[in-house]
């Protein structure tokens, strides 16, 4: 049985991984990284949002580290803050929306993990994108739901991604 080499808070928050790593009680943890696919979907994701950060009173940023708890960093695809949210080096604060592409060696037990983190630590809106199925799932406690009318979007709010033209856009870029 291979044993892991725990660290402090402290010495993770200190030190740069190439690529970044979560950390989850003490274990640094490499993350999945995607292929082109995920790479792709990430980045059209991030630029719907950066095109309409003014208008929806956002931040989008990806691969930030977002403190969820005293001994948890998750590095998610992409962040959403709040225009109003602080402005921190690592996220303290639950923002708005925590975006998932899955790569193709994500399970669902690591996905299920990361998102119940996400929503303890109270984040309102997490959603996961599964660019080889195109589909796409709204989490919350009690299980993963696929959008109605196959749009994300945050009531209240005009934030909508339309995940058939997503995809197709994906598609083309491929």
């Amino acid at each position: 049985m291979a044993s892991t080499t725990l660290i402090s808070v402290q010495a993770y928050v200190a030190t740069s991984y190439r690529p970044d790593c979560d950390y989850v009680d003490g274990e640094v943890r490499e993350r999945n990284l995607g292929e082109l696919e995920h790479a792709v979907l990430q980045s059209m994701i991030f630029a719907w949002f950066w095109g309409r950060h003014k208008e929806w009173n956002i931040l989008p940023v990806v691969e930030l580290r977002v403190q969820v708890s005293a001994t948890r960093f998750r590095i998610p695809d992409v962040t959403v803050l709040r225009a109003d949210q602080p402005r921190e080096p690592i996220i303290t604060v639950a923002p708005l929306i925590l975006i998932e592409v899955l790569s193709k060696d994500d399970t669902l037990r690591s996905m299920r993990e990361r998102v119940d983190d996400y929503l303890n630590f109270g984040v309102p809106h997490v959603w996961i994108l599964d660019p080889a199925m195109r589909r796409a799932y709204v989490c919350s406690h009690t299980g993963f739901q696929e959008p109605e009318a196959g749009v994300l979007a945050v009531p209240g709010t005009p934030i909508r991604l339309v995940l058939n033209d997503l995809f197709d856009q994906a598609a083309q870029a491929l």
